[in-house]
């Protein structure tokens, strides 16, 4: 466990945000930092689809704090905002501020648990992608590029308690 204290701030977060969720698998540091879907993949030898990747997207809200929405879908599926615009509202693009600020982690190591957001703000909300059901294993970002934690789809709904819905490109 002293191994856990020495990783940066994001990773310890979802370590234990899994442990109070009883989550059966610990997050693994990965040798190298694995920024993109493909590039966790590599690292870990599964397919791409099998990277449950955190797409970030911010909904523009009539004079108030503009809300973040979390899509975690199948590295090998890109999210199709038409369809995601009935579930959120008219969306727009995350920057990498906006994304620290509304999870409390930096793009690259986005995870579907452990937020932080800056400054009071909510979470995001989050919504999950049917894809990743063609899968019985994927792998998640755990807060940081060098961090991944293994778990089911089913595992994902659970620990989240997001919607799972239909929002990738055909």
């Amino acid at each position: 466990m002293a191994e856990l204290d020495t990783r940066p701030e994001g990773f310890q977060r979802v370590a234990a945000a899994l442990a109070a969720n009883a989550h059966p698998h610990r997050p693994l540091w990965l040798d190298v930092a694995a920024r993109t879907a493909q590039e966790a993949a590599d690292a870990l030898g599964v397919t791409l689809g099998q990277i449950a990747k955190s797409v970030v997207f911010r909904v523009k809200a009539d004079g108030a704090a503009d809300e973040a929405v979390l899509v975690i879908t199948s590295g090998d599926k890109r999210v199709d905002e038409a369809r995601l615009k009935p579930h959120t509202g008219t969306l727009g693009r995350a920057d990498a501020d906006f994304v620290k600020a509304r999870t409390g982690f930096s793009i690259g190591g986005v995870s579907p648990a452990g937020f932080a957001p800056a400054d009071g703000a909510a979470p995001p909300r989050l919504f999950i992608d049917r894809e990743l059901f063609r899968f019985d294993i994927i792998w998640a970002a755990a807060g940081h590029p060098n961090g991944v934690f293994k778990l089911t789809p089913a595992e994902l709904e659970k620990l989240t308690g997001a919607p799972v819905i239909d929002v990738v490109q055909a």
